[in-house]
């Protein structure tokens, strides 16, 4: 029972990052066809993200009132319902329009499976889960080009909304086992960590989420990685080819490189996590992305250049999903949905604004800075982390 539900949980997760890279890859086309500028896709993204910050806000609430089987269920349809309407927009305000329960259905299931997963599961299963969404991302693009290749773009929204209605209808039937892993699954460590504490009646509001020792840092430490990990993606490639003279078709390679990074590199994770702790995880994780960004900072041959790009990849696999399975030992089972949700929140806020305002600081002072950016936002997060692991190893002492 417990396996075939992770096999279930799995397959959602490859389906939610399935449209995750669509809008990029169709976007080209998009755009002249409604005959707005190539930009307004930042406008879709931000519509998106948005949604997807605000119900993983309402995550707990969600969670504690239908349970994390029918929130994934329910989530995994209305984002269905969101790419079947993306299938039958010919107007940028339909697109708008659909983007909503888009990012709404996504935050919901994101926050919901990552928290029954950090719950019920080793970890070893949370590194593998993050694989999976990466498995999804690098389909997404494929079955789009396959879909225009003889038909239009409308036709690769279609034909993913479709396999997200039959992952709804799996998930439908798969409800009763939810109930029944909840039941018999535990992990020894969860326990061990305290995280076994009677769940509160009512949800924490985002005040006393955000009071919880330790709930700041783990906040702006998913604020910081986002902002690391998107940054990289945006901005890799330009970077490389202005400030380093490399030829675009290059630079493009190992930009997605750097994705294939994370993807393998959380399929790696999954076995070291049988020697290493979470916070060890995040460690070497950490040691990873540094080396990578000194890799792009020196003055160092074009090949080591592209390798620190590809190692800052490798680098980022571990951290997120070890922080969000460290989530439960940090502040308990009775917390640990609700600060998943907040911390998901932060996540895509970070993925918003950080970005775009190297943008910015790129736009005054020039591109070259971008290693020292991704430098400083590293640095934080590094720093942070021992706050969150320092802080709530203290708190639980005192409970004990």
């Amino acid at each position: 029972m417990v396996s075939l539900l992770l096999a279930i949980i799995y397959l959602a997760f490859i389906s939610l990052g399935l449209p995750d890279s669509l809008l990029g890859a169709a976007w080209p086309s998009i755009y002249p066809e409604m005959g707005v500028p190539m930009s307004y896709s930042g406008i879709i993204f931000m519509i998106i993200a948005l949604g997807t910050v605000i119900s993983s806000l309402f995550s707990d609430r969600l969670t504690r009132r239908l349970g994390a089987g029918v929130v994934t269920a329910l989530s995994v349809f209305l984002t269905a319902a969101a790419l079947f309407g993306f299938s039958l927009s010919h107007s940028f305000l339909a697109l708008c329009l659909w983007a909503v329960p888009y990012g709404i259905g996504a935050g919901s299931v994101d926050a919901a499976l990552n928290n029954y997963v950090a719950l019920h599961y080793a970890s070893k299963h949370m590194s593998w889960l993050h694989c999976m969404w990466g498995v999804g991302t690098i389909i997404g693009p494929y079955l789009m080009s396959a879909a225009m290749t003889t038909g239009v773009w409308n036709d690769g929204y279609r034909n993913i909304s479709v396999l997200q209605i039959i992952l709804t209808a799996i998930l439908v039937l798969s409800l009763p086992l939810w109930r029944i892993v909840r039941k018999t699954a535990h992990k020894p460590e969860a326990a061990a960590a305290g995280s076994t504490q009677p769940v509160p009646e009512k949800a924490l509001s985002l005040r006393e989420i955000v009071m919880l020792p330790g709930a700041k840092s783990a906040m702006f430490c998913f604020f910081l990685y986002s902002g690391v990990e998107q940054t990289v993606s945006l901005w890799a490639s330009s970077f490389l080819v202005t400030e380093k003279g490399i030829d675009p078709v290059t630079a493009a390679r190992f930009a997605s490189l750097f994705f294939i990074g994370i993807t393998v590199g959380r399929g790696i994770s999954g076995f070291a996590t049988l020697k290493f702790s979470d916070a060890n995880m995040i460690r070497i994780g950490e040691v990873l992305i540094g080396i990578g960004i000194c890799l792009c900072l020196l003055p160092l041959p074009t090949m080591l250049t592209l390798a620190g790009i590809v190692v800052i990849g490798f680098g980022c696999a571990p951290v997120y999903p070890s922080i969000i399975h460290a989530t439960p030992a940090h502040f308990g089972a009775a917390h640990s949905q609700a600060v998943i949700g907040v911390q998901m929140a932060a996540a895509y806020i970070g993925t918003l604004s950080l970005p775009p305002l190297f943008g910015w600081v790129a736009n005054h002072i020039g591109l070259g800075v971008f290693p020292v950016y991704l430098g400083v936002m590293f640095a934080a997060m590094v720093v942070l982390h021992e706050m969150l692991c320092q802080r709530t190893k203290a708190a639980h002492t005192a409970l004990v």
